[in-house]
This record gives structure tokens, sequence and C-alpha cells, in this order.
């Protein structure tokens, strides 16, 4: 709620609804387990009960959203029933459900931690824009890439494609508790990427190819943006 550039932006109008209950409708819409919305203030709790969703409010201090997430996976789920949990980011309503299975998949494998998504960059724009996380992982034919690094850099360098990281989470719940126990690392406070603390801690996550790299709502554009996108099919 406290966004600097779109202040309220979880309650933005979409359409007549708020966006926040968007981004739970994806989750609904994937079809791969129960959604909650792990929120720190009240209003948003309100507004995602008030669409038939779960809200679990967490500690405002915490850090970030992986940690809000472990919050509130303790608290909806004690008895430990479920062993992965996806976190999705409340500002993506346009993300298509099928990214969220997509990003299951590395974790079909046991040498994976966590799963995320990365899209081919398309326009030098994206190349050299710090907004814009690259993943450096190759897949030379295969399904699913291990990340070697992430940076708001243009690499790898050389010929091949650039990798657009698309901050989409899938974790075993175990790897889930061990990231969050564990400090800022050294590489994730100078890039400001806190994936790289998964990966100096010996954490293996694997990337999934997906379309395209869909745009969070982070300013007044982004949401007449978001507005186009969702309108209703005449």
């Amino acid at each position: 709620m406290a966004s600097t550039r779109l202040p309220g932006k979880p309650l933005a109008d979409l359409h007549g609804r708020p966006m926040i209950v968007h981004v739970l409708d994806r989750g609904r819409e994937a079809r791969i387990g129960p959604v909650a919305v792990a929120c720190a203030e009240a209003v948003i709790a309100d507004a995602v009960r008030g669409a038939g969703g779960t809200a679990v409010l967490t500690d405002p201090a915490l850090p970030r959203g992986s940690d809000r997430v472990h919050a509130a996976l303790a608290e909806l789920d004690p008895g430990r029933r479920h062993d992965v949990v996806v976190n999705l980011q409340g500002d993506l309503p346009t993300l298509p459900p099928a990214f969220l299975t997509a990003v299951l998949r590395p974790l079909d494998d046991p040498a994976f931690d966590i799963g995320t998504l990365v899209a081919r960059i398309t326009t030098e724009a994206e190349v050299t824009l710090a907004s814009v996380p690259k993943a450096v992982c190759a897949f030379d034919g295969k399904k699913i890439a291990p990340a070697l690094y992430f940076s708001r850099a243009p690499v790898p360098w050389g010929k091949g494609p650039l990798w657009h990281h698309v901050g989409v989470y899938a974790f075993r719940r175990a790897a889930l508790e061990r990231f969050v126990a564990l400090p800022e690392s050294p590489l994730e406070r100078r890039e400001s990427l806190e994936q790289l603390r998964a990966l100096e801690a010996g954490m293996r996550i694997g990337c999934v190819e997906v379309p395209f790299a869909p745009f969070g709502v982070d300013t007044p554009a982004d949401l007449e943006r978001a507005r186009a996108v969702l309108a209703p099919v005449a």
C-alpha cells in the first residue's frame, strides 16, 4: 500500500475490482493448489476476503515477499500437507495462469530446490535496462536450465540469447525454510537480487522458458496498460 510510484497499488481499480483480486484470480485459474494472499495490511485482507479468497495478515516488518510467504504458509498449513509453494507477486495481474504451472516443472527433478521463469530478451532496451534482471542459463536443447547467476548487467558475453528473469518462484518447502533463515549475501546486496542468496548458499535454481515476460504494475502508466490488457471483450 505504501508504493511511492503508485500509492495504494494492491487496491488499484481494474475494471471495478482491486488489482490484488485479479492476481488472486490468476492463481485460482492455474488450478495447481490452494491459493492465499499474504499481506501486511487489513484493507488488502478485506478486499481478498470480500472476493471469496483466503488472506493471511503477516508482520509488516517482514522484509521481503519470500518471508511473507513463509509466514503465511506456517499459519495456513501447520500440518505440512503441502511440500511446494509458489510465490507470485501481487502486481502481476496479467500473468498467464499457465506460467504458474510451468514454474513447477524444475521441481520434478530432485536436484533442483527452486523453480523460476525466464523469457528471451528481444529488444535492445531490455538488454541495457538495469530494472530487467538477467538470468545466466543455457538450455542447449533441454527444457530446464540451471541458473548459474542473475545480474542487472547484460550477461553472459558473446553470441547467444539473453534471458529476462521473471520473478515468480516455486520453492520446495524445505528450501523456502532454509532460504529465509539465511543472512543476506554479498552478491545479493551488490546486485539487489535476493535469488543470489540461494545460489551463494549452494542451492540450485531451475529455469523454464516462457514466451514473454509479463509486466508488473508499478506506475500509473502500467496500470493503464493492465486495464487495456484485461478489458472485457465486447
